[in-house]
C-alpha cells in the first residue's frame, strides 16, 4: 500500500507569518529518504496554503510523483495542465470551509467532470476523483472515464475521534450528542460501507485510494483493506513532525500501514 504525504500544512505554517520559512520544497528530499511514495499538494482557489510558486517548484524538483488536488474550476485546470503533475485529484471546494468537507458530486457535475478528465488526459495527467464511499458516485466515476478514485474517510475519522479521543472535552466537539454505543455502531457501519465501496469500485475496474482525517490511531483499520492501493495523509504527519521530525513522522506512518 502506497503512502502519499500531503505537505500543504508546511505552507500553512509559513503563511501564518507571511515569510519564507518553513519552505515546503525542503520536505521533498526528506519524504524520499523516509520512504514516502508520493507527494500530495492541494492548489486551492484561495491559495490559503500552497501557492502557484510552491506548486511549480515542487513539481520541477520532486523525485517522487506529485499528486495535485484541485477543484474543477477552469482557471485551476488550466494551471494544472501547464504544471503537468503526475496526477490530478479532483475535489470539491468551498471558500468558507476549514478543510474539504466531503466528496465530489460526480453525478451533479457529470458532464463538466467528463470534459475536465478528457482535457487532463490529453495533457498526459492521470486523474483521480475524491468521492464519498457512495455506490452511485462510484458508478458515475466509471461513467466519466475515471481510472481511479480516492474514498473520503472523513466521517470514519471523525467518528473514531469522538469515540476514542478527548476531542469532546475540547472546543472542537464532534458527534457530541451520540452515546458511546451509538458512536460504536456508526463507526462499524462506516467501516463496512468503506469496505463495500472498495469492492464495488474494484469490480468496476477502478483503482482505489483513500484519505482525509487519517492519523496514527485510526489508519490501521483502513490499511487492513488490502484492495486499497494508496493512502494520502497530511495533517497528522505534519503535526507529529513538529515533535519528532518529518522523517520519523513519515517512517512511523509507513510502519503502521505495513
Amino acid at each position: 500500500m502506497k503512502l502519499g504525504v500531503n505537505i500543504d500544512h508546511i505552507a500553512t505554517l509559513r503563511n501564518a507569518r507571511r515569510i519564507n520559512e518553513p519552505d515546503p520544497l525542503m520536505a521533498l528530499e526528506i519524504l524520499k529518504e523516509a520512504g514516502a511514495d508520493q507527494v500530495t499538494i492541494h492548489l486551492r482557489e484561495d491559495r490559503r496554503h500552497i501557492t502557484d510558486f510552491d506548486a511549480k517548484r515542487i513539481i520541477e524538483n520532486s523525485f517522487l510523483p506529485v499528486n495535485m488536488e484541485c477543484s474543477i474550476n477552469d482557471e485551476i485546470i488550466d494551471i494544472i495542465c501547464t504544471l503537468k503533475p503526475h496526477r490530478a485529484t479532483l475535489v470539491p471546494e468551498k471558500r468558507e470551509e476549514v478543510t474539504t468537507e466531503g466528496g465530489l458530486d460526480v453525478i451533479k457535475y457529470k458532464e463538466k467532470i467528463k470534459k475536465v478528465i478528457e482535457k487532463l488526459n490529453k495533457n498526459e495527467i492521470e486523474v483521480s476523483l475524491f468521492i464519498d464511499p457512495d455506490f452511485e458516485q462510484i458508478k458515475a466515476s466509471k461513467e466519466v472515464n475515471a481510472k481511479m478514485i480516492e474514498l473520503h474517510t472523513g466521517k470514519y475519522a471523525n467518528l473514531f475521534l469522538a469515540l476514542n479521543s478527548n476531542i469532546n472535552h475540547t472546543p472542537f466537539k464532534i458527534y457530541e450528542n451520540l452515546s458511546r454505543n451509538e458512536l460504536k455502531k456508526a463507526l462499524d457501519e462506516e467501516i463496512k460501507l468503506i469496505k463495500d465501496a472498495v469492492k464495488v469500485a474494484n469490480d468496476l475496474g477502478l483503482e482505489v485510494a483513500a484519505g482525509h482525517g487519517l492519523n496514527y490511531q485510526n489508519v490501521k483499520e483502513i490499511a487492513n483493506i488490502k484492495e486499497i492501493a494508496e493512502l494520502n495523509i497530511g495533517h497528522s504527519i505534519i503535526a507529529n513532525s513538529i515533535f519528532i521530525g518529518l522523517k520519523e513522522a513519515v517512517k512511523k506512518m509507513k510502519k503502521i500501514i505495513n
